[in-house]
């Protein structure tokens, strides 16, 4: 028997009290209108962990101690490997059970257990996924022994916990769940947490929806204009993650120090063709020299049919139906990190930085703990922490004892839509009819009846058309080339994804928490496949590096933008490039490293396509100018820099856009006014500047006027209705009564245009050009049509004075753009669908942020949507190399799944002002900083 049941000794025990109170009162009060019964001060209180004392766990062969500070923060001590992932899973299964119940049915395809009908379509469009069956393959046939044990140690420690305890015991959302369901938890198993893998891979997956974009694009855009919404990256502005190096056509090997000559001229028949869909051959375009032509898709407009856009649109709708749970996939989704050599600190040894860019969640995606070996031996090999998922052993980000890592969103294109001819008897591929592969999955539906659906997939993947009553059918003319098969009742479309093919990813997460040099650091990345990822490095001795891991396809033809032609072989992947040829650097000349989404290398200097859709490199320049201009002339750079540099709010499109519009003659005194606010901005985007908030909306406003009412319906917000000139109209619409109502058919966290640094790089390519026909807006009912940037630009003032004082008051002094730019933290499931009062209890906020879109304090908002922000740096982290203890970090939110623990949201107010708190690594530290002890015992 425990010695000890009380939960947290925590500093805040008073606040919670109160808050249980209200709690109470709240759902007696439901109680009264509808439930009959009422939750109390104990049921609430059930699910707490117990942190003091001793528990008896089964299996243990030592003693396990759990030391957790202030913020609930937990420390793991134990004498063996098995110990160590037992005590892990049973503490991250006190703390955040339901979360990773959640996550595993997700991953699986079983939403509809818990939540009920209403969660089938997510689940077909898992299931036909097979993310789960992919994750039961790696865990027979890939992963190492070790790495079984350990995924097995885990998951007997969060059996552990759940034996015995009914579901309200575990968390007080069960309880919720048990007016309307009569679910129970089930036992956690191995594969459950390999599973996870995927959905990261999913979120991070690469340029999937600029493919879907584009072939969108086509019902009303020419092959000039969507080129002028993609354009190149700027190399010769911003950087690129490696500066140097090619791969060595004697070796096959990558060279840090090679000259780029050795690239050049090495083509691997992945270029970039015209898209002007006239090529010879099935479905390929006509290229440029030396190239393979992306004519499958690259028509003009006329080309394109309503039915080929409804199947296109159906697909983005199923993704944005599945929760993102690491973000939006778009241009602002990613990370910022980077690593400053010691002969530029004041510590004389590395810093290393990282910020992962995420969708604001609670509790945090992120989960803070150590896990230590009392002595590292054969059998105890661990001695690392930093921040891992619930519901996974090992960390993922962090440091041990020789080294520190950190991850960013590499964007490598490892997904690519295939059109398919389909048949009842099959699909067409090299001009005969090959049968389906097909499997029957069962849907269990709480309060209803099973659904069973019917996966079919082709040699290019599965076919995720058939998950949508839209996608059943295609057009009658899909945008390809004469010399694609008959037509009929439309093509089909798969889906060829690397994270479907079985990996070791699992493997490299144990690999990167023992390795103890770049050697090893390498080896573990090696295994790191999917998602591919820009890992960052630094170590106790010094040294600085980074590596491009993953498995990443080189094409036969095509260069992944657009959809391929399903039924020709020459669109297949050819190979993947080795992981000996991907980029890497090592203790570089420049003394640091940045990866924030930016290319990773120059294309002329490397033979390989990793992708055309990089981020565009906007917060990645600006912290590598922070960091010159701190180290010119010989300056340090401390722990409190690097965090100063994570907070940094400065608005690259507000400096390139902001002495246009300060130029536009205004007549109208209210609209003078507020353009007056953008006089002397120093172009930071505090919480509290009125002048961010209206520049903010003059953005917003000029990329609606410039382009978003120009885009199809199916990539606007939803809700957003404009009267348009017709699709196939062939000549002016300029009275209003001539245009066409459509409304916009996306979800506002995906819609477009952004405002991401992509839009930034399309409006500074035209912004010279007055004339430009983006400039040029139809009329409406107040104003006139525009003709020129001017004329645009003013209106966009006019109209962003106007929608401020909607939303914040016609006083311009009590503007700020913390009032419009606020972060909501909700529960993922009950906190975003269940009943209003539910939504209440489990939910918190507002807090007003600083930062922006594309600065390195990265707080997201879609500008085709609004101003609420969504995506946040997730969590922040500092690593000192010199000193592991006076590192620091902070969370999103708290260590507690558990609404009313006092560890529930706790970090968030420090998150939000950009401090961080101390990192306690050594025993003596950790020690010190204890306030609860629990003792695992066998």
């Amino acid at each position: 028997m425990p010695a000890n049941t009380t939960a947290s000794s925590g500093k805040k025990k008073k606040g919670r009290r109160a808050r249980l109170i209200v709690i109470v009162l709240v759902l007696a009060l439901v109680a009264g209108v509808g439930y009959g019964t009422y939750w109390s001060i104990s049921t609430v209180r059930a699910s707490f962990p117990q942190t003091t004392g001793s528990i008896e766990i089964d299996g243990l062969s030592g003693l396990v101690d759990v030391k957790r500070d202030n913020y609930g923060i937990p420390q793991i001590y134990a004498d063996t490997d098995e110990d160590l992932f037992r005590a892990q899973g049973f503490v991250q299964a006190q703390d955040r059970f339901y979360e990773m119940d959640v996550r595993r049915h997700m991953t699986s395809g079983r939403l509809s257990e818990m939540f009920g009908a209403d969660q089938v379509d997510i689940d077909a469009f898992l299931r036909t996924l097979g993310w789960r069956q992919v994750a039961q393959q790696e865990y027979d046939t890939k992963l190492s022994p070790e790495t079984k044990k350990n995924l097995q140690a885990y998951a007997a420690g969060v059996n552990s916990y759940l034996a015995g305890r009914e579901g309200k015991d575990i968390s007080v959302e069960y309880a919720a769940l048990g007016f309307v369901n009569d679910y129970k938890p089930e036992k956690w198993t191995p594969v459950d947490s390999v599973a996870w893998l995927k959905a990261m891979a999913w979120d991070l997956r690469g340029n999937m929806q600029d493919e879907i974009d584009r072939s969108l694009m086509t019902s009303r855009l020419s092959a000039k204009q969507i080129k002028d919404l993609y354009p190149s990256y700027p190399y010769d502005r911003n950087k690129p993650v490696v500066e140097e190096g090619a791969v060595d056509e004697t070796t096959k090997k990558y060279d840090p120090k090679a000259s780029a000559t050795s690239a050049e001229g090495t083509g691997t028949g992945t270029g970039t063709g015209t898209g002007t869909g006239t090529g010879t051959g099935t479905g390929v375009g006509t290229g440029t020299a030396g190239t393979a032509g992306t004519g499958i898709v690259g028509n003009a407009a006329a080309d394109a049919t309503q039915g080929f856009q409804s199947q296109l649109s159906g697909i983005s709708d199923a993704l944005d139906e599945i929760p993102a749970l690491f973000g939006p996939n778009g241009s602002g989704i990613g990370s910022n990190s980077w690593v400053v050599s010691g002969k530029y600190t004041t510590t004389k040894k590395p810093l290393l930085a990282n910020d992962p860019h995420l969708a604001p969640q609670l509790p945090s995606l992120w989960y803070q703990m150590g896990l230590h070996c009392r002595s590292l031996s054969k059998t105890c090999q661990y001695d690392t922490a930093g921040y891992t998922f619930s519901g996974m052993p090992g960390v993922i980000i962090g440091h041990n004892q020789d080294i520190a890592w950190g991850f960013t969103n590499l964007g490598a294109d490892v997904t690519d839509l295939y059109l398919e001819k389909v048949s009842d008897e099959g699909y067409l591929y090299d001009g005969r009819t090959k049968p389906f592969t097909t499997r029957e999955e069962t849907i269990k539906v709480a309060g209803g009846k099973p659904k069973t659906i019917t996966v079919r997939s082709t040699t290019n993947g599965p076919l995720v058309s058939d998950r949508n009553d839209e996608l059943g059918k295609v057009g009658e003319k899909a945008p390809v080339t004469n010399a694609a098969p008959d037509r009929g009742a439309g093509y089909g479309v798969s889906l060829k994804w690397t994270a479907l093919m079985p990996g070791k990813s699992m493997d490299a997460v144990f690999e990167l928490n023992r390795a103890t040099d770049f050697k090893t650091f390498r080896a573990a990345a090696a295994h790191f496949e999917v998602p591919s990822q820009n890992l960052i490095y630094a170590d106790t001795k010094g040294n600085i590096g980074y590596q491009a891991p993953g498995r990443i396809p080189v094409r036969n033809a095509g260069d992944g933008t657009t959809p391929a032609a399903g039924w020709d072989s020459r669109y297949r992947w050819k190979r993947f490039i080795p992981q000996a040829e991907l980029p890497y650097e090592y203790n570089p000349e420049r003394g640091y490293i940045v990866t924030a989404n930016q290319a990773v290398i120059d294309k002329k200097k490397y033979p390989y396509l990793l992708t055309e859709d990089w981020g565009y490199g906007a917060r990645s320049q600006r912290i590598n100018d922070l960091i010159e201009s701190k180290i010119a002339d010989g300056g340090k750079i401390s722990t409190d820099d690097m965090r100063t540099m994570q907070m940094d709010n400065s608005s690259e499109i507000a400096k390139l856009l902001t002495p246009h519009l300060l130029k536009i003659d205004v007549s109208d005194p209210n609209v003078r006014e507020t353009q007056k606010l953008l006089e002397g901005w120093d172009y930071t985007q505090e919480p509290d500047s009125a002048a961010a908030a209206y520049f903010n909306a003059v953005w917003r406003n000029v990329l609606k006027l410039a382009f978003g009412n120009k885009l199809p319906k199916e990539l606007r917000a939803k809700g957003q209705c404009l009267s348009v000139r017709p699709a196939d109209a062939t000549g002016p619409v300029d009275d209003l009564d001539e245009r066409v109502r459509e409304c916009g058919q996306r979800a506002k966290d995906s819609a477009q245009p952004d405002g991401g640094d992509r839009w930034y790089e399309v409006v500074r390519k035209m912004l010279g050009d007055e004339k430009n026909e983006w400039w040029q807006a139809p009329k409406n009912r107040l104003d006139g049509p525009t003709d020129t940037r001017d004329e645009l630009l003013a209106r966009a003032l006019k109209d962003a004075r106007w929608e401020l004082t909607a939303k914040l008051g016609k006083d311009i002094d009590s503007w700020s753009w913390g009032r419009l730019h606020q972060l909501n933290l909700k529960n993922q499931t009950l906190g975003t669908s269940g009943p209003g009062v539910v939504q209440s209890l489990l939910n918190r906020g507002p807090w007003n942020l600083g930062g922006g879109e594309a600065a390195v304090n990265a707080t997201g908002w879609n500008a085709a949507g609004g101003y609420e922000v969504i995506w946040v740096p997730s969590m922040r982290m500092v690593v000192n190399l010199n000193d592991l203890d006076k590192s620091r970090w902070i969370n999103l939110t708290g260590a507690s799944g558990h609404a009313y623990s006092s560890h529930y949201t706790d970090q968030t107010d420090m998150w939000a002002k950009g401090e961080l708190l101390d990192w306690p690594f050594s025993d003596q530290a950790v020690e010190k900083n204890t306030t609860d002890k629990l003792v695992l015992r066998p």
